[in-house]
């Protein structure tokens, strides 16, 4: 059983919305902080959002702060991320990771989004 799985992802205009969701089948989710990352096409990966255990702290990427919420909802083992207001540069695919405190020890395989002109 997969760990991480990621949804939600797709074509959109800029100015849109979309929300991602990263179901998590393991044990540890709701006692773990959780992160988005995303990588565009010919570039690093990048940190987006983190949440704590309780979803009590957050913290965001410059690029993406006032316009995508972190959030979740450890009744349902799933993390969120919700993005308004997208621009070009936010096309990238999408990954959820698990820290366990010294790295991360759960990746998704992530999902695309595509924002569009």
């Amino acid at each position: 059983q997969v760990p991480l799985v990621e949804s939600g992802g797709g074509l959109v205009q800029a100015g849109g919305s979309l929300r991602l969701s990263c179901a998590a089948s393991g044990r540890t989710f709701s006692s773990r902080r959780m992160d988005w990352f995303r990588q565009a096409p010919g570039k690093e990966r990048e940190f987006v959002a983190s949440i704590n255990w309780s979803g009590y702290t957050t913290s965001y990427a410059d690029s993406v702060k006032g316009r995508f919420t972190i959030s979740r909802d450890n009744a349902k083992g799933t993390l969120y991320l919700q993005m308004n207001s997208l621009k070009l540069e936010d096309t990238a695919v999408y990954y959820c990771a698990q820290h366990n405190g010294n790295g991360y020890d759960y990746w998704g395989k992530g999902t695309q989004v595509t924002v569009s002109s």
